[in-house]
């Protein structure tokens, strides 16, 4: 890695979408839960003490509630890269986690949560 590894992390982020493999999903929908952290080089913002400088955490999390409301997909693999791929859109923004919950799916027994969690990096 040739920049630092801070990080800003947003967790929790809930939005209603339509996701997955099954009519009745796509039909009512459900919560989504995700989780997003970002690897940025935050000196210049600490710096300048200005938000411009760094990654706007409330765009941030507009920009993926959005996606989970948005377009339907399958997979939760799918919503994760969507969810990446717009982070990126983000300019100081070097390296993605993203986990993307599912507590709610249609599972035949008792569980406590699913989730798919990708890594990313900025392609260069």
């Amino acid at each position: 890695m040739t920049y630092p590894a801070d990080e800003i992390t947003l967790t929790g982020l809930r939005a209603h979408g339509f996701h997955g493999v099954y009519p009745e999903e796509r039909r009512v929908g459900q919560e989504f839960v995700v989780d997003v952290t970002m690897t940025v080089d935050t000196r210049r913002a600490a710096a300048s003490d200005d938000v411009t400088d760094t990654v706007h955490y409330g765009e941030v999390a507009e920009a993926v509630a959005a996606i989970v409301a948005g377009d339907p997909v399958d997979l939760l693999e799918t919503l994760c890269a969507r969810i990446a791929d717009a982070l990126f859109a983000f300019p100081p923004v070097d390296a993605v986690r993203v986990t993307v919950h599912k507590p709610s799916a249609p599972i035949s027994v008792a569980f406590g949560d699913v989730s798919v969690t990708i890594q990313r990096e900025r392609d260069r």
